[in-house]
């Protein structure tokens, strides 16, 4: 069974953060129902997502739902008292009473839409009430009072002043509205969590399970570990590459950050530095395609085009932030003349990838799948199904008697997973069954079976706070589709656009980041693009755009003080301030913070048709160009913030560099001349600054 305790209390520890359910499945009674429930819990959504069962799309998200706040409240109240516990199983209860009455009564209720009964509305207060209990435990109070904010507008806000004021609406239709249908509680976000994000938060525990995590680890080791910096450049690389599969800004600290940052401050990175380094490398897993964070899923059902399109316009942005963070940590190893990790000492990354190199298979069909068109669900339903049959096929592969053998298994296999695009899911899903019953008649296969059914649980208690946010913010949505509340801050923001598009971006900027301080980067998308989102598609910029600008900023929301979660997760790893890391964050992430304004003025930055640029010099053309300036950009503020560039630089030559960034940032008439104007000089002063320091010539 699962040993979840120790490494949940361990992560804790380590994070420094309280986690509510961090007791995880003990191994008394109830630990071990509720370790069930969760692999259960597990297997309803691959069948599901898998159409071995097909349900309606409210019943399955109200199941969804439900099954979460089973898990959650006695989760949260397994080593309190007997009181605490009797009440949390009460809430856990009645929230599955919930979603059984919506699949009991699917058809009648939707037959008596707009005219429910008492006990409809009953059963929604208690669906609502235990969404926001639930949020409120696991999150703390800031996102519930948030949505309890917007809720209250729905049932008061005909009370208010003009423009802020609606027609105003009945309990019982406010109550019908948002736990009932698909655009309260059950909205698109609990849609999404239902299928997409449930299903990629498995995918990475099971390749975690694998062993992916060392695979990332030593290729990044033997690939720049020897380099000047190698230890941060390991965190980089490292993080960057994990977020491929996990998604996740905060997980992505914990994990890798025990490794990367003692070896940063090992090898003479200052702590703050080195919390600052991982955490910014973390957070930019969201932006990593293909896993990307959970917000890319729910911004391509929010704006209805395929996946692969968020990929597409995520792509470079990811690349070049990844660059940015990568370029900040070699300036400050050559500050300090820190050098890189002994050779002899490190992995060979060929080696790793040589002898773990079918991990990465599963990941390849995602990608192929995603860039073929197909839907994250079946994409992801795949990926996953293909990591179990590696999991169980290695299992059986190490027993078997010589190479020749054990490689016409693998080929028998492979053939067997590629028919399902030939004959459905339930190949895969046959496969699967044969491979399970093989492994549970040897030894070491039961143990393989045990892990596997360990990964169904934990990825499971995974998903509870991005299930559950998710849940919440429908209220934000429903409150949204229920007044048309965004108009009125909308109308605002395409105000300000009129006289400066400029002054727009910064207050949808400032938005996200204050939003961000006390939420999840979920329900900060959510808010800000559902608000600011139309606003600046009405000032031109591309809806994918705008929409990337916000999950921009409400990532680097967890970088920037005062509340600057990922830091703090860093900071008992680093043994330094939160804020002071959250400091060297922001810095370190100022790719970040350039990119998304760059792209709004120049749409080929994201892959994405329009801007003047494009039209005057071709589409092709204008990607090229834009991706060399914003290099060239990061560049420069790289050199400006740290202070060195081959040598340490004096102040005025820092502003120098600073201000040529900032031309080639800004999207003025000839401001662009005037930053590769600037920038010439700059580099060729750095180059006389470099010489003089060696002695060869006179300090100009």
């Amino acid at each position: 069974m699962s040993n979840t305790p120790d490494s949940a209390v361990a992560t804790e520890a380590n994070s420094g953060f309280h986690d509510p359910t961090s007791a995880g499945f003990t191994r008394s009674f109830e630990g071990r129902l509720l370790f069930w429930i969760a692999v259960l819990f597990s297997t309803f959504q691959i069948a599901t997502a898998a159409h071995l069962f097909d349900l309606p799309s409210q019943v399955q998200r109200a199941c969804h739902v439900g099954f979460l706040l089973l898990l959650t409240f006695p989760l949260i109240a397994i080593n309190k008292n007997a009181a605490v516990k009797a009440i949390a199983w009460v809430l856990a209860l009645a929230a599955l009473g919930v979603a059984g009455y919506q699949w009991v009564e699917y058809e009648p209720l939707l037959i008596r839409a707009g005219d429910p009964t008492e006990l409809d509305i009953y059963l929604g207060v208690i669906a609502i009430a235990t969404v926001f209990v639930a949020t409120w435990l696991l999150m703390g109070p800031a996102l519930p009072i948030i949505c309890g904010t917007f809720f209250a507008y729905c049932l008061f806000g005909q009370y208010l002043p003009a423009p802020f004021d609606h027609r105003g609406y009945d309990f019982h239709q406010v109550i019908e509205h948002m736990a009932y249908g698909t655009e309260g509680i059950y909205g698109i976000p609990t849609y999404v969590s239902a299928s997409y994000i449930f299903l990629f938060i498995l995918f990475g525990a099971f390749l975690e399970k694998a062993g992916m995590i060392k695979l990332f680890t030593d290729f990044a080791l033997g690939l720049v570990g020897h380099a000047q910096g190698g230890a941060a450049k390991v965190a980089v690389v490292s993080s960057a590459l994990m977020g491929t599969i996990s998604g996740s800004g905060v997980a992505n600290v914990v994990t890798t950050g025990q490794f990367t940052i003692p070896l940063m401050k090992k090898f003479g990175y200052r702590a703050a530095f080195a919390g600052g380094v991982e955490s910014t490398a973390s957070m930019g897993g969201q932006l990593m395609p293909p896993v990307m964070g959970a917000v890319a899923f729910i911004m391509a059902e929010t704006l209805g085009v395929a996946y692969s399109e968020i990929v597409k316009a995520a792509i470079i942005p990811a690349i070049l932030y990844f660059f940015g963070a990568f370029w900040m940590v070699h300036l400050e190893a050559g500050k300090h003349g820190l050098k890189g990790l002994d050779k002899k000492d490190l992995p060979s990354p060929l080696k790793a990838v040589k002898e773990q190199w079918y991990l990465v298979i599963p990941l390849v069909a995602l990608v192929w799948l995603l860039v073929g068109g197909y839907t994250p669900l079946f994409a992801g339903t795949v990926g996953l199904a293909f990591t179990v049959v590696l999991i169980l096929g290695a299992s059986i592969a190490i027993g078997l008697p010589n190479t020749v053998i054990r490689v016409l298994f693998w080929i028998g296999l492979g053939v067997v997973c590629a028919a399902f695009l030939q004959f459905g899911i339930w190949v895969i899903a046959g496969a699967i069954i044969a491979l399970i019953a093989v492994n549970a008649l040897k030894k070491g296969g039961r143990e393989t079976l045990a892990a596997c059914r360990d990964s169904l649980a934990d990825g499971a208690k995974s998903a509870l706070p991005v299930g559950v946010a998710c849940a919440m913010v429908g209220i934000i949505i429903g409150t949204m589709t229920l007044t048309g509340a965004a108009n009125t801050f909308g109308q605002f923001v395409v105000s300000v656009g009129e006289n400066s598009l400029f002054l727009s971006l910064i207050l949808t900027m400032i938005t996200c980041i204050v939003l961000g301080m006390g939420i999840p980067t979920i329900p900060n998308y959510i808010i800000t693009s559902s608000i600011a989102g139309p606003a600046l598609e009405q000032l031109g910029v591309p809806l994918i755009v705008s929409h990337m600008f916000v999950f921009y900023f409400g990532i680097l929301a967890d970088l920037t003080p005062p509340v600057a979660l990922a830091c703090f997760a860093a900071a008992p790893i680093a043994k330094e301030r939160g804020l002071t890391i959250s400091m060297e964050a922001v810095k370190i992430a100022a790719a970040g913070f350039v990119i998304p304004f760059m792209a709004v003025y120049t749409p080929s930055l994201m892959l994405q048709d329009g801007g003047p640029l494009a039209s005057e010099i071709g589409y092709i053309p204008a990607v090229i160009y834009i991706v060399i300036k914003t290099v060239l950009a990061i560049s420069l503020w790289g050199a400006a913030v740290i202070g060195y560039l081959g040598a340490k630089l004096p102040v005025w030559m820092r502003v120098l560099a600073m201000v040529a960034s900032f031309t080639l940032i800004a999207a003025l008439p000839i401001t662009d001349e005037i930053g590769f104007a600037l920038s010439v000089v700059f580099g060729y002063l750095a180059w006389r600054n470099v010489r003089a320091v060696k002695g060869k010539l006179q300090p100009a």
